[in-house]
């Protein structure tokens, strides 16, 4: 195979990212459901014949490897990449295959070129309803059998042909069928626009350039990951921590994250970890290696685009039947805020090595807000889930962000006020920056959000927010943030209500959310006084 020319293999990296932003483009523009076109709770993915990324849209970051590990799983389970055919489409979102939670369901489709089989167009949304005991999703399940229906490696067109029993029983299984055939077949679209974008790059370049050139493409981040590695001083780093509870009323979960730097290799290790939990935090060993992948990546080149080539010379570990490796029937509806500790704790444990890298901690997951139930207006019910923003840490030469969604979410948004109240038996009564919840430091920590939601039907809530007992922490002397609060109003009596299940909400009552913020890095007597006179002015920190 000839190498080809640098200039001719930059244009072939950005056209495999430009196809899988045209993709997610396609999917956020045909989706049904305010998650998916207005949140954009959604990954896609161009992946090559071996199941290896070529090029990722802006998305979901915890999602990064995951596509990989859904095309892999369903040629493994249909023993080769053989049994593919042009047209077909399959669907999978199995926790402990595909790692998340079952509401996150992933469809792909093979590419043919020539009658030759080059590649898969892959995505992830988020389905708002899918048959749990509960609308939406559960906080206080205790088994995977609560949580909705759950799709092994399965074909819903074959051919080109709609397998018609598979689609009336997911549909017919969900409170919201509309929902979910508006945005399967907006995967679906996706997922078509990557097989007929890939045939014409190819028929552009020729097949044997734009192979050659994605080869030369893995080898380069391959040989970029290794030298920054091998510049981390060799050593054991660690750092622990603890969530609030696994549940509504459980206990504590501990997490310790160790580091290996030996030259080129890094290796994550979990051992001494929570084992899996009896509520529903926990998650499969797939979204433990995209989130091991996700704190990778923000301390190590963080400006190249992910590839086939990136993260290999990482390893991940998890003792198995942990928080991290959750085994059958453990609940998987929470799988990020142990996930989001994890990265969190990566940082922490680093910050020796790399002070100019390291990152305060942040909030983690205090972002999780559900209603549902029937609106008056059109007599139909409804489910709405909000992801609510918080501070990120400071870093040396920088405040953190203020009113940001967590690592995990990264190009994840909220819901626009004129949509939800639109669309939605709600009023937002307040959306403002929470002063005084960054950390101090001689680099402010960002600040988190208030938002206020009342109720203009009977509604029934269900929260998780998360991080009280292990705050977003200071670095090199730097203060801790502010922890979320969240409490709920009925008839004048506040009650807090930071994770509950279908705790019912009569009409006027209202839910009032302070998200907590980010950790400060370094002294804060060190702290530019312009820059805090400025705080003054803006509000951001008291008199």
């Amino acid at each position: 195979m000839t190498k080809p020319d640098p200039v001719t293999t930059e244009v072939i990296r950005n056209a495999f990212g430009s196809i899988a932003c045209q993709m997610n483009n396609n999917l956020a523009r045909s989706a049904y459901t305010p998650i998916i076109y207005e949140m954009k709770d959604c990954s896609v993915g161009l992946l090559n014949a071996d199941g290896h990324l070529l090029g990722q849209a802006p998305g979901l970051p915890i999602f990064l490897g995951a596509l990989e590990v859904v095309v892999k799983a369903t040629t493994e389970y249909f023993g080769g990449p053989e049994i593919y055919k042009p047209g077909d489409v399959y669907a999978l979102n199995d926790s402990y295959m595909a790692g998340s939670h079952l509401n996150d369901v992933n469809v792909f489709s093979p590419i043919f070129y020539n009658d030759d089989l080059i590649g898969f167009g892959a995505t992830k949304a988020h389905w708002l309803d899918i048959g749990a005991k509960d609308p939406g999703q559960a906080m206080d399940s205790t088994t995977i059998y609560h949580e909705g229906y759950r799709i092994g490696p399965t074909h819903l067109y074959r051919e080109g042909r709609p397998e018609r029993g598979v689609l009336d029983f997911l549909c017919r299984n969900s409170r919201l069928p509309r929902s979910i055939w508006g945005d399967m077949h907006a995967q679906i679209a996706a997922c078509r626009t990557g097989e007929r974008q890939l045939a014409e790059l190819l028929d552009r370049f020729g097949r044997e350039t734009v192979e050659a050139s994605s080869a030369e493409i893995f080898a380069q981040c391959e040989r970029m990951d290794r030298e920054v590695v091998a510049g981390i001083p060799d050593g054991v780093y660690a750092a622990d921590g603890y969530l609030d509870s696994w549940g509504p009323g459980g206990d504590p979960v501990y997490v310790r994250v160790t580091v290996t730097v030996d030259g080129e290799e890094m290796t994550l290790d979990l051992d001494g970890s929570s084992p899996q939990t009896p509520g529903c935090l926990n998650c499969g060993f797939a979204q433990t290696i995209s989130a091991a992948r996700l704190a990778f990546k923000m301390l190590i080149n963080p400006e190249l685009h992910v590839t086939g080539g990136t993260f290999r010379n990482l390893t991940v570990k998890a003792p198995e039947a942990s928080v991290f490796d959750a085994r059958e029937p453990a609940a998987c509806q929470y799988y990020f805020p142990h996930l989001g500790l994890m990265i969190d704790l990566f940082f922490k444990a680093l910050a020796p090595a790399l002070p100019h890298r390291a990152i305060a901690g942040q909030a983690a997951d205090p972002m999780n807000v559900l209603f549902s139930g029937v609106d008056p207006t059109t007599k139909e019910p409804f489910v709405l889930g909000e992801a609510t923003a918080i501070g990120w840490g400071a870093y040396e030469g920088g405040d953190g962000s203020n009113g940001l969604i967590n690592y995990g979410g990264g190009d994840l948004k909220n819901i626009p006020v004129e949509v939800l109240e639109s669309r939605y038996p709600i009023r937002v009564h307040e959306y403002s920056l929470r002063p005084d919840s960054g950390g101090a430091g001689r680099w402010r920590g960002g600040l988190g959000v208030e938002r206020e939601y009342e109720m203009l039907a009977d509604v029934m809530v269900s929260t998780w927010f998360e991080r009280t007992l292990t705050p977003g922490w200071g670095l090199f002397g730097g203060g801790p943030g502010a922890v979320t609060e969240t409490t709920l109003s009925v008839n004048g009596e506040k009650v807090p209500v930071m994770k509950v299940n279908q705790r019912p909400a009569p009409a006027g009552a209202r839910i009032h959310i302070a998200t907590g913020g980010g950790g400060g890095f370094g002294d804060p007597a060190e702290r530019d006084p312009e820059l805090h006179g400025s705080d003054l002015v803006d509000g951001y920190v008291s008199a």
